[in-house]
């Protein structure tokens, strides 16, 4: 019988992304996002609950996280959960913690500092079976010796935000 594990996501940074990097060199997001559900009670008093999520990503979409997210942006994802639990050498406690393996990434609403700002959309090419999308410009390689140096890819601020879709 096949199986699923998808998680899909849609809130805002609690704080900017935290930033490392593997041995390997790949660069690793952090991500504290919180999803807020509001409803009414029997009462007819509004009443709210946020719940907060660790979301984890490697490699180019996590670049790009660290280069455009900050606190309070509000982000679309799509990863797959996951459990860890280990005992605590100092309390020998049983301890669990639970996280979004994220492999899909969609910037939400505007850019910080007032623009509008259009979706921008990354994802790790499939390699964890995410979906299509949008995918991160592969980085740039470097031109063989005597050759003209290629262009740049352009950055995601160097579009014109005035593209009515």
């Amino acid at each position: 019988m096949a199986s699923v594990n998808r998680v899909i996501l849609i809130g805002n940074l609690g704080k900017d992304p935290e930033m490392r990097y593997l041995p390997s060199g790949e660069a690793s997001a952090t991500l504290a996002l919180a999803t807020t559900e509001t409803w009414k009670d029997k009462q007819g008093a509004k009443q709210e609950k946020t719940d907060w999520h660790r979301v984890e990503f490697i490699g180019r979409v996590a670049e790009v996280c660290g280069e455009y997210l900050k606190k309070g942006s509000s982000v679309y994802v799509e990863g797959r959960i996951s459990y860890d639990s280990w005992d605590d050498k100092s309390t020998g406690e049983k301890k669990y913690m639970t996280r979004i393996r994220g492999d899909r990434m969609q910037m939400m609403g505007t850019k910080p500092g007032g623009g509008s700002g259009g979706d921008a959309s990354f994802d790790n090419g499939g390699e964890s079976g995410g979906g299509g999308g949008g995918r991160a410009p592969a980085p740039a390689r470097q031109a063989p010796s005597g050759a003209p140096a290629a262009k740049k890819p352009a950055k995601m601020d160097d579009f014109d935000d005035d593209i009515p879709f």
